[in-house]
């Protein structure tokens, strides 16, 4: 799978979206719920050009209006609390 993962994780990180891939999926920040949108449906794109035959997705939303850097900010304060974690 990694050779269709790849593609789409490259679309993420040339956005200038942060992100972080993990094992198991990818998390990703933007500023609006229209960028995160476009950004899966440019990620299907990518898999339907990549001749994917079957598309499995997940999605989570956490929108929380004027926050900035949410993903360093939750692991620093995790980390504050009882030191250094993986990450």
């Amino acid at each position: 799978m990694s050779a269709y993962v790849s593609q789409v994780i490259q679309m993420i990180r040339d956005s200038g979206s942060d992100y972080q891939l993990t094992p198991m999926g990818t998390i990703i920040e933007t500023d609006s719920l229209a960028q995160a949108l476009a950004m899966v449906e440019a990620a299907y794109g990518i898999l339907d050009q990549a001749g994917c035959g079957r598309v499995y997705s997940s999605l989570k939303l956490d929108i929380r209006k004027g926050k900035k850097n949410r993903m360093q900010g939750k692991v620093a304060s995790v980390r504050e609390k009882i030191g250094d974690v993986r990450s």
